[in-house]
């Protein structure tokens, strides 16, 4: 399938040179923004949806807080990998680019005979920083139910003064008797015991 190319660029002869690069490639050019500003804001996101863009190519001399900030807004409600080419080395511009989510950032411009290259090796890096964070997010959530399970069982033993292998049996019955996972009961016998005793 071929990938979808949004791309960011204010010189129109450059841009028309790296669209005709990127299909002779094989991706599809799906919009062109000439203007910067009109990043600004959710300007990108609702062009990166409305597009259905794989990926973002932006060229310019030297990306602006606004275009930042509006890569920043792209990577937390709508990620997409993002390539920039620019003509400036200032290590802070890099520094926010990178933090904001940017998947590549080439300094001295753009080669219309490297793009294509570029953009696969970005949206690789991409797949695997966004399969890191799922798996830190599950990760994270698996250690919060257990901490959920532990505090629950605690209050049974203290409660009901059960072992802490009744207390778990008791938990587990609970989830299977109501058709819920084992976290939402033991969230529930928390609350419960805060009901209680407040």
């Amino acid at each position: 399938m071929a990938l979808r190319v949004l791309l960011i660029d204010d010189n129109a002869e450059r841009a028309a040179a790296v669209s005709a690069g990127l299909e002779a490639d094989g991706c599809v050019v799906v919009g062109h923004v000439h203007n910067p500003s009109d990043l600004i804001g959710l300007g990108l996101i609702a062009l990166v949806r409305e597009a259905r863009a794989d990926i973002v190519v932006c060229d310019m001399d030297s990306p602006s807080r606004d275009t930042i900030e509006s890569m920043q807004a792209l990577n937390r409600d709508e990620p997409r990998p993002v390539v920039m080419f620019v003509d400036d080395a200032d290590p802070a511009g890099i520094q926010a680019a990178m933090s904001a989510g940017v998947a590549a950032y080439v300094i001295e411009g753009l080669v219309p005979s490297r793009v294509k290259a570029v953009i696969d090796v970005a949206a690789a890096r991409f797949r695997a920083h966004q399969a890191m964070k799922a798996e830190l997010h599950e990760a994270r959530s698996a250690l919060a139910e257990r901490k959920l399970v532990e505090r629950a069982k605690g209050i049974l033993m203290k409660s009901r003064r059960l072992s802490e292998e009744e207390a778990y049996g008791t938990l587990r019955r609970l989830a299977m008797d109501q058709g819920k996972r084992l976290a939402d009961v033991a969230e529930s016998v928390i609350t419960l015991s805060k009901m209680l005793h407040d």
